[in-house]
């Protein structure tokens, strides 16, 4: 595949990608608004335990396998068999695992909802095992707009099915079978698309040859899973769900924008740049591209954010959800690094032979521990500040071992960042200021008034100041339109 193609099928994936997150992001602002009117904070305490459970499971599920697909050069039929029977193998021994630790799970937080819920909400283990290797297969063809029209039709179904049975007052049931109907929805739609058939047993000698690396990426990520939710445990039980539902909703609505734009980013410029990862110039070259653009569009939008956290909440969500706004403002400034992070996590996984990748997670997550043993007896907020301080120590430490797998120095890396921090802090600033002015307006109209001033000044100074990412920004636009003109 030559470079100028290639480059084509990562722009129009990551808009594709980008597009789909985006509208998905939309639908599920709206369900959660929705929702959060109708259920209580205890509710969304109880999906914030039960997720830790699942999110661990889903990893080991995995086991990384699906990544190594991804790097392999040309993987067989054999290779797609194994690791789907190992998957479904897996998710079902893990599910009644699971399911025997429900009732354990409802005394010790002594919430006996848990013990009806959990048999229920694990039920995500088999289904997600059913089409983990028809993601792997679509993103290896680049076919990024099928992947994103699907997990749209999910999101808006399982949406609208969530808003009815919380309307209808079920409860903490809407957030399951939204949970549940999502995932069932891309699985029948990954099979009824995707004519593969499995044929054959699992071959120990191709999970085997991708044991070493899918292992040691198994070994990260969970690590990193355990650690990203583990908080959520102990805020559950030492303070009350209450507690933790608004917590987890801070940081569900964090993720909403964060989330969406590193899986639309990660899931095309991994394999791309495992494409381009034998010629050393280009690969750094991709490398600046991405954090570059990731910067002017992340800095300004979780710095705006924040500006405008209490209007949102206000409006959107309505007087019961602001004892949430605090841990949002903090979380959000986790939100400008993370997806930074990853991507030199995935320059990591490209470059290296997964060693240094558990390695780090090892210091990572030994620097975590104390983060959260300091932070979870002194409160919320300050789990929140410890949360958001360990993003910024894995940006640093995630880029800084990529830099040194590439020709790509620090002050470069600075270069690529720092214009977009920089008119981003002039912008927050600025309606910092702007607020007290325009306290006397409803907190719609000041809402909008806020987005509407961030939004055009921004994009002026930009194109003022001649920043490199903002002709970018608009030359991929431009480009992808005239291309697929062009086809």
């Amino acid at each position: 595949m030559s470079v100028e193609r290639l480059e084509h099928k990562v722009v129009s994936g990551v808009v594709w990608s980008f597009a789909e997150k985006f509208l998905t992001m939309l639908v599920q602002m709206v369900v959660s608004i929705i929702v959060a009117r109708r259920l209580m904070p205890e509710d969304f305490g109880v999906m914030a335990i039960l997720t830790f459970f699942t999110s661990v499971a889903l990893t080991i599920v995995d086991s990384g396998f699906s990544q190594t697909l991804i790097r392999k050069r040309e993987p067989s039929d054999s290779d797609y068999r194994s690791v789907f029977l190992f998957n479904v193998v897996v998710a079902l021994l893990l599910y009644f695992v699971l399911w025997a630790l429900a009732s354990p799970i409802a005394r010790f937080y002594g919430h006996s909802v848990i013990r009806d819920v959990a048999p229920v909400l694990f039920l995500l283990l088999p289904i997600n095992s059913l089409c983990v290797v028809q993601t792997v297969m679509f993103t290896r063809e680049f076919r990024f707009k099928l992947l994103s029209n699907i997990v749209f039709f999910a999101s808006l179904v399982s949406g609208v099915v969530a808003v009815a049975m919380a309307v209808a007052g079920c409860g903490i049931w809407a957030l399951v079978a939204q949970r549940l109907l999502q995932m069932g929805i891309k699985a029948v739609a990954f099979w009824l698309i995707r004519r593969w058939r499995v044929r054959g047993g699992v071959s120990l000698s191709a999970l085997r040859d991708m044991a070493p690396f899918s292992l040691r990426l198994l070994a990260s990520d969970l690590i990193a899973s355990i650690y990203n939710n583990v908080a959520q445990l102990f805020v559950g039980k030492i303070y009350s769900t209450a507690s933790l539902g608004y917590y987890s909703q801070a940081q569900k609505l964090k993720d909403l924008a964060v989330i969406s734009t590193v899986q639309s980013v990660q899931g095309v410029t991994y394999p791309a740049l495992s494409k381009l990862s034998a010629d050393e110039e280009k690969f750094s070259a991709g490398y600046e591209r991405i954090v570059r653009l990731l910067s002017f569009v992340l800095f300004p939008a979780m710095l705006g954010l924040v500006a405008i956290s209490s209007d949102m909440f206000m409006l959107l969500l309505g007087e019961r959800w602001m004892p949430t706004v605090p841990y949002f403002r903090i979380l959000a400034l986790s939100g400008m690094v993370y997806p930074l992070a990853m991507v030199g996590y995935n320059v990591l996984k490209i470059k290296s032979d997964g060693r240094v990748v558990v390695r780090l997670e090892v210091v990572k997550r030994v620097v975590m521990t104390l983060v959260l043993c300091v932070t979870i007896p002194t409160g919320i907020e300050a789990v929140a500040w410890g949360m958001t301080a360990m993003a910024f120590v894995e940006f640093l430490l995630n880029s800084g071992f990529a830099l040194r797998l590439m020709s790509f120095g620090v002050v470069r890396l600075a270069k690529a960042l720092l214009p977009s921090l920089l008119l981003s802090l002039i912008v927050y600033f600025g309606l910092e200021i702007l607020n007290p002015h325009l306290a006397h307006l409803s907190v719609a109209l000041r809402l909008t008034a806020d987005i509407a001033l961030a939004v055009v000044s921004y994009i002026a100074l930009a194109w003022a100041l001649r920043l490199r990412a903002f002709h970018e920004v608009i030359d991929l636009i431009k480009g992808l339109i005239f291309k697929n003109k062009d086809n």
